[in-house]
């Protein structure tokens, strides 16, 4: 009788599992997107509701369940995810602070804004959350790490990326007039931006799943379980004439961005770096404003 353990049988558990996984995500990050859900207006907060019951109730149940428990954080992940895209997608939080600043809401300052508005409410229910049930910031790799190596890396791709940034925006972004002292002025709200959508993004794919998963299906497929919903979450994007050629460069840099926080078992790497590639796409938002 073959075992339960041949590589075939190891393998085709680990494929499940993946399979699996990659639902998930795609539930998580695609069907129930923050910024451009797949379902109906009418039907999206309830299948929100409905998600984020479903995870909690499950995670809660598998924790008290010792066949399950080793599932109960993964589960619980998939209710901070839920539960912080639904509280950034439906809060009005941005209006009330644009209105009490008097910004307008299609400018540099208004958009960086509104970026930073989203991200501190991801983040801070990533990490309130993440505290709450009892793990510590490094389980989701805010942490130290190999601060060495993360800050070498991240640094510098961020500053390649800059210096590259205002030819590529306007190849691939649709930026326009992008004259340097055009440019100059719209610096803080660029870095508002950049480090905002960069550290809310990382937190939620790599910082939440990436650990969580390994366990089960290894460092490899746990970076790419995770890249593939990443990427497909910014299907319909509209800052670039070419989605699918954006999409086919954005999964192998969410590869990388994985590989690094693994490599350094932190987040810092991978923030920096990928806040430099978002330098383009903000130039060719700010360069069409009226």
């Amino acid at each position: 009788m073959e075992s339960d353990n041949t590589p075939a049988m190891v393998w085709g558990r680990r494929a499940g599992i993946f399979l699996l996984f990659l639902l998930l995500g795609l539930l998580l990050f695609v069907v129930f997107n923050h910024i451009r859900p797949v379902l109906p207006e009418s039907a999206d907060p309830i299948g929100r509701i409905v998600i984020i019951v479903s995870f909690l109730a499950a995670a809660l149940w598998a924790r008290r369940n010792p066949r399950f428990e080793k599932y109960w954080q993964i589960l619980f992940a998939g209710f901070i995810a839920a539960f912080a895209t639904a509280v950034d997608f439906y809060l009005p939080s941005i209006a009330w602070i644009l209105q009490a600043l008097r910004v307008p809401t299609e400018s540099p300052a208004g958009i960086a804004l509104d970026k930073l508005d989203s991200s501190l409410i991801i983040i801070a229910s990533v990490i309130l959350l993440t505290k709450a049930s009892g793990a510590d910031l490094g389980s989701i790799y805010l942490r130290r790490g190999n601060l060495k190596r993360g800050l070498f890396v991240g640094l510098t791709a961020f500053l390649v990326a800059a210096a590259g940034s205002i030819p590529v925006s306007e190849m691939a972004f649709g930026g326009k007039d992008l004259q340097l002292e055009k440019v100059l002025p719209w610096t803080p709200w660029i870095l508002i931006f950049v480090f905002g959508n960069a550290f809310n993004e990382e937190l939620l794919f790599r910082g939440l799943f990436l650990q969580k998963f390994d366990p089960f299906v290894g460092r490899i497929l746990s970076n790419l379980v995770i890249a593939v919903p990443f990427a497909l979450h910014h299907t319909g994007v509209s800052y670039t004439p070419d989605v699918l050629m954006f999409l086919a460069i954005l999964l192998p840099l969410a590869l990388a961005w994985g590989y690094l926080t693994q490599r350094t078992d932190s987040l810092w790497g991978s923030v920096l770096f990928h806040a430099g590639t978002d330098i383009p796409i903000v130039l060719g938002i700010f360069s069409t404003l009226r």
